[in-house]
C-alpha cells in the first residue's frame, strides 16, 4: 500500500514547479522522489562530464548531491538570477568539486567544465555563503595546477582575505611587488582555466 501512495504523490505533484515540489517535500518527504526523477539523469550526466571517472564515484556524487538538497531544503529561498534549477547544480557542482579535490589527492583527475553551466549559474550579483564557498573550492582546483609562487599569493589574498600589505609583510616584499606578482598570477589563472 505504502508503494501505490508513493507513486499517487509522483503523479499528483509532476505539474508543480521545483520550488513548490521542494517545499512540500519538507514535510513529506516522499514528494522528494519528483525532484530525483527530474534531476536524476541530468545530474548524472554532468557528474561524469566533470570527473570522467566510474560509474560508482558519479552515483555517490549524484546521491549525495540530492541528500544535501532535501537536508537543505528549508533554506532555499529563491532570488532575482538563481531558480530551484541553479541552486540545485550549485550543490552538484560543490559536491563534484570535494569529490575532485579527494581524487586529486590519490591520482590525477581531469575536469572538464561545460558551457552549458553559464545558463544554471545564476547572476554572481546573488551570492550568498553557498556560491561563496563553490567558487572557493572551484578556485582551489585551478591553485593546485599553478606555480607554487602564484597559486600562493592568491590563496593568500582570495582564500584567506588577506591585504596586500599583510601578504608583502609575510614574503617579506614591497607591496608593490606582491601586487606585481598578483597580476602575472591572475593572468596565469585564467590561461589555467581556459584549458580545464
Amino acid at each position: 500500500m505504502l508503494l501505490l501512495e508513493d507513486r499517487d504523490l509522483n503523479i499528483d505533484y509532476k505539474d508543480h514547479k521545483d520550488e513548490e515540489v521542494l517545499a512540500l517535500s519538507i514535510a513529506n518527504p516522499n514528494i522528494f522522489g519528483v525532484i530525483v526523477e527530474r534531476y536524476e539523469e541530468a545530474f548524472l550526466r554532468k557528474a561524469k562530464s566533470i570527473i570522467g571517472y566510474d560509474i560508482d564515484e558519479v552515483n555517490d556524487i549524484v546521491q549525495e548531491t540530492f541528500t544535501k538538497i532535501y537536508l537543505n531544503a528549508h533554506k532555499f529561498r529563491p532570488v532575482p538570477g538563481a531558480s530551484f534549477k541553479s541552486w540545485a547544480y550549485r550543490i552538484l557542482l560543490n559536491v563534484t568539486f570535494t569529490w575532485y579535490g579527494k581524487l586529486k589527492k590519490g591520482r590525477e583527475a581531469v575536469m572538464r567544465l561545460d558551457p552549458e553551466l553559464d545558463e544554471v549559474i545564476p547572476d554572481k550579483k546573488a551570492s550568498s555563503e553557498f556560491e561563496r564557498e563553490t567558487t572557493k573550492d572551484y578556485v582551489i582546483s585551478v591553485l593546485v595546477r599553478m606555480p607554487d609562487s602564484f597559486a600562493k599569493v592568491l590563496r593568500s589574498y582570495f582564500i584567506e582575505g588577506k591585504s596586500h600589505k599583510e601578504i608583502a609583510k609575510e614574503e617579506g616584499v614591497s607591496v608593490e611587488a606582491i601586487k606585481t606578482r598578483m597580476c602575472r598570477a591572475k593572468k596565469e589563472f585564467k590561461k589555467i582555466e581556459c584549458n580545464i
